[in-house]
């Protein structure tokens, strides 16, 4: 056998040999668009050379090219002579966002936003296009967020504790964006970032794209462990830390204001530079008793705190503020300039109308009494799983016995009507014992469809 076909040899994809069914050309097509659809291989992700992936495989070269091709050709991968083959910068958000890829498919995988509300969004979006000032939100200037624009960003993250001026704040194009010029401007390849052991799956594919490595550090339920970063930080040259603490996704753990003091101070001894994602922060101000700031103010010179509002207004508009200290301003700001030249003024004007109306805080509380009932109905269908965590989340972390390849259960439940995300791909670090679900509450057309998904789940589970 050759030496490349043990399974310790590094690649960057190894399908499973025994999945691949004949004609094995088709097989390894369709198990390679899976894995992109699925997330498993980020955009920019290289590929195994072809003869490297024949021999792992112990098959003929001819049927890797075949397989390629065919791939290609969907816009899946692209090839760069001399340089490899590397997944298309659009591969997954033709194949995963795209809403007709899922006919006859309840989706529970995708965490959306309760779109019933965007009919306000709309009404917002014909106001601002009557403004006798549109054109000049058609244009290149103010690169990071037209003045008035920034200051209903300031109002609207008071409410969330933020403390800060228009010289410290951006407006940039969703939370995703922030995190990408985040890790641009802060971090250099070869840099390692702290991160619950469960977190955001598109961090850990950024993280992959920039070549930092993630170093896991376990939690309970308050959050991280402030001893094991320490712990951890002492051991290796960690350079930063990213915290989604007002409810995590995947686990919808929020982290308490002891903890996040605590973790502050690990963060100040080590000179951390952290990362606050605290999206769902509109859910938890105000409402969860022991929410009394975000970290952001215990640690300003050391912080990149990121504000989206895609949950909490509209996902379609992608539009976030973040937040930074001034020692980080420059250097922040230089990444917007070279990832976005701006983010759409327009999109930024349509939440400002939100805001300055008074319309965004009627979305809010409609989407609260949306997660309510979501939450109400989820816990009818697994009532034995105790909702830890955040009491409104958008997602619930569920439990499961069942130790198959996570990869392989999620194409089973596609078989039965549902997409559902398995824990492995939220994985900061190594497999673990405990397996779980991420059920997304928010994605459905109607409640009345979530019934019928979470009914799905419940009898394929038994």
């Amino acid at each position: 056998m050759p030496v490349n076909s043990f399974d310790n040899y590094p690649m960057s994809w190894k399908p499973e040999r025994k999945a691949l069914k004949r004609p094995f050309y088709e097989s390894i097509a369709t198990l390679l668009e899976e894995d992109i659809k699925n997330g498993y291989l980020a955009p920019g992700t290289k590929l195994p050379p072809q003869r490297e992936l024949a021999d792992f495989l112990d098959l003929n070269f001819t049927t890797i090219t075949r397989a390629y091709k065919v791939c290609k050709i969907k816009g899946l991968i692209y090839a760069v002579t001399g340089k490899g083959t590397f997944v298309s910068p659009s591969a997954a958000r033709s194949i995963t966002i795209s809403r007709d890829k899922m006919t006859n498919c309840i989706d529970l995988g995708l965490v959306a936003s309760f779109e019933e509300t965007n009919e306000i969004v709309a009404e917002a979006i014909q106001q601002v296009t009557n403004k006798h000032y549109l054109e000049q939100l058609l244009n290149y200037n103010d690169p990071t967020g037209i003045p008035h624009q920034k200051t209903a960003g300031l109002n609207w993250m008071k409410s969330l504790g933020i403390q800060t001026d228009q010289e410290h704040i951006s407006i940039v194009s969703g939370a995703q964006n922030a995190l990408a010029v985040s890790l641009t401007a802060l971090f250099e390849p070869g840099n390692r970032i702290a991160t619950d052991l469960y977190t955001y799956s598109n961090f850990i594919d950024l993280a992959k794209m920039h070549q930092i490595q993630l170093v896991p550090i376990l939690g309970d339920e308050y959050g991280m462990l402030p001893n094991e970063l320490d712990k951890q930080c002492t051991q290796l040259n960690i350079h930063g830390i990213f915290l989604i603490p007002s409810c995590c996704n995947p686990t919808t753990i929020m982290m308490s204001d002891v903890r996040k003091k605590e973790i502050a101070e690990v963060i100040r001894k080590h000179r951390l530079l952290l990362i606050e994602d605290d999206i769902h922060a509109f859910m938890t101000a105000g409402m969860i008793s022991d929410y009394q700031e975000p970290m952001f103010n215990l640690l300003p010179e050391q912080s990149v705190y990121i504000c989206s509002t895609s949950k909490s207004i509209c996902s379609g508009l992608r539009v976030a503020y973040i937040a930074y200290g001034d020692a980080l301003r420059e250097k922040i700001l230089q990444a917007i300039f070279t990832i976005n030249v701006k983010t759409s003024s327009f999109d930024a004007e349509v939440v400002t109308e939100l805001i300055l109306s008074g319309k965004a805080h009627d979305i809010v509380s409609r989407k609260k009494q949306l997660a309510q009932s979501a939450n109400d109905i989820y816990s009818e269908y697994f009532p034995e799983k105790e909702l830890n965590g955040h009491p409104l989340s958008f997602y619930r972390w569920l439990s499961i016995k069942n130790l198959n390849d996570g990869l392989q259960m999620e194409t089973d439940l596609k078989k039965h009507g549902i997409r559902v995300f398995h824990s492995d791909r939220f994985l900061s670090g190594s497999t673990t014992p405990n397996k779980y679900l991420r059920v997304a509450l928010s994605s459905t057309k109607s409640l009345d469809e979530l019934k019928t998904g979470l009914e799905r789940l419940k009898n394929y589970l038994g």
